[in-house]
């Protein structure tokens, strides 16, 4: 694997469920602030809920230090929205929810198993698309978003 570090995300246009609604959030959209791109293996299996509710916690945290959060799965954003409407836990969820049904960001970005699909994978991103932090995860280990936001801030903090 090549190392992502520094690297310019892939021009990329995706539908989300996001605020009640369709939208269309793309790569140009991460630019001007900071962006964390969560990547999950689908809706409606046992971790992920856990894992979207955990992030959800320190949502306004990291907006607090000028952060975004995009959660992305191979589900349909219709899917994302029947998850959010039926998951006491996902209902909490303020940010965008994406839909990579072809798999082309997962493919730019290395997170996705032949074997697996989607790796769990947190990637972030600085206000001019490049990455600045990447992490992989075994499909059944679920993230702690406590350390995530420790991390988050210690490199936002170092470009200010």
């Amino acid at each position: 694997m090549k190392a992502i570090i520094n690297s310019q995300i892939t021009d990329f246009s995706l539908p989300a469920y996001y605020n009640e609604g369709f939208v269309t959030i793309g790569s140009e959209d991460l630019k001007g602030h900071w962006s964390i791109l969560f990547f999950y293996p689908n809706d409606f299996c046992f971790v992920c809920p856990t894992e979207l509710a955990d992030m959800a916690d320190i949502y306004n945290d990291l907006s607090q230090i000028g952060v975004e959060v995009y959660g992305i799965s191979p589900d349909s954003h219709y899917a994302h929205k029947a998850w959010h409407d039926a998951s006491p836990s996902v209902n909490k969820i303020q940010f965008p929810m994406l839909s990579d049904r072809t798999g082309k960001v997962g493919k730019s970005l290395g997170v996705i198993s032949p074997e697996s699909g989607i790796i769990r994978s947190t990637f972030l991103m600085n206000p001019e698309g490049r990455i600045e932090l990447a992490e992989y995860h075994e499909s059944g280990v679920g993230r702690d978003s406590g350390e995530l936001l420790r991390k988050v801030s210690l490199i936002v903090e170092a470009y200010r």
